[in-house]
């Protein structure tokens, strides 16, 4: 349809057209072409009209480029999270494996780098990801959103350390380059890689000890949440019924009266709970017990 015939939803800032994600539209678009198409939906009022739900600066990189057509998608609901929220943006591992299956099918490093907005040396970087990592903790790690330096630290360590260090990383759903540092910070010596060292150590440099203790207390912690999370849906249910019984109890005088003659540490403790919006944590929690 039209580019012409597309009106966008919403205003993109001034300053859009120098992000690097525009460039690197750009960029894709003069290689390869269009990848994933508009998604537009047909307004009600205006035949031969159609408002952008998605794509917007992909149609702004046509417009720019002297392009005047463009294949959409026609949606047949109007609101665009439909949308976004299937989009899953690429991390290192899934991008290493879409680099490594072009160039294995005869994409050249150079044509890859002009399509991505990117220098050829950043395209050899992500081809050779996995190089030096074990195949359990590439397994591990296939899918999560580990940056590329995460790797070129696992790469200091031996296979099983490896192992053990994505395991950690997915247990805790923690994936950044520090948590990964004192991982290596916390590994042996015989569990390193051969001929690799961590580093020059630095003055705030934590020690292996400090590190170890850290890893058993997120491990207690991570226990504790999933108990929580296990019992949070029925607590939240008993809260509940509880604070409505007692909403309606309080709400006769005669018994009020009473629990204030003979209970009125009672009374406290039902006013307390009838004001509840959520369940009580922490402090709260424990004075309650």
């Amino acid at each position: 349809m039209a580019i012409d015939a597309l009106v966008a939803m919403k205003p993109l800032r001034p300053d859009v057209k120098m992000s690097s994600k525009y460039r690197q539209i750009v960029t894709s678009i003069k290689a390869v072409g269009l990848v994933e198409p508009p998604v537009v939906i047909p307004a009600a009022d205006q035949p031969g009209v159609y408002y952008l739900l998605d794509g917007h600066l992909r149609i702004q990189a046509l417009r720019d480029l002297g392009e005047t057509s463009v294949d959409c998608l026609v949606s047949r609901d109007d609101e665009a999270f439909t949308y976004n929220k299937r989009v899953n943006r690429l991390s290192a591992p899934q991008e290493h494996r879409m680099i490594a299956r072009a160039i294995e099918r005869g994409v050249s490093e150079a044509r890859l780098a002009e399509a991505l907005g990117i220098n050829v040396s950043g395209i050899q970087r992500r081809a050779r990801l996995m190089d030096g990592i074990s195949d359990d903790a590439a397994e591990l790690l296939k899918d999560s959103p580990c940056s590329l330096a995460v790797f070129d630290v696992l790469r200091k360590m031996g296979p099983m350390r490896q192992r053990e260090a994505a395991e950690m990383m997915v247990g805790h759903s923690n994936y950044g380059r520090p948590f990964a540092m004192a991982l290596l910070a916390a590994t042996a010596d015989a569990q390193l890689a051969s001929g690799k060292r961590r580093g020059k150590p630095t003055n705030n440099t934590v020690t292996r000890e400090q590190v170890a203790r850290l890893e058993r207390e997120l491990a207690t912690l991570q226990v504790q949440i999933k108990s929580v999370e296990e019992t949070y849906g029925l607590d939240n249910l008993h809260l509940t019924v509880a604070k409505a019984y007692l909403v309606k109890l309080l709400g006769n005088a005669r018994v009020v009266r009473w629990l204030a003659q003979q209970k009125p540490e009672y009374l406290t403790e039902f006013q307390s709970i009838a004001e509840l919006t959520s369940l009580p944590t922490g402090d709260v929690a424990a004075a309650a017990e």
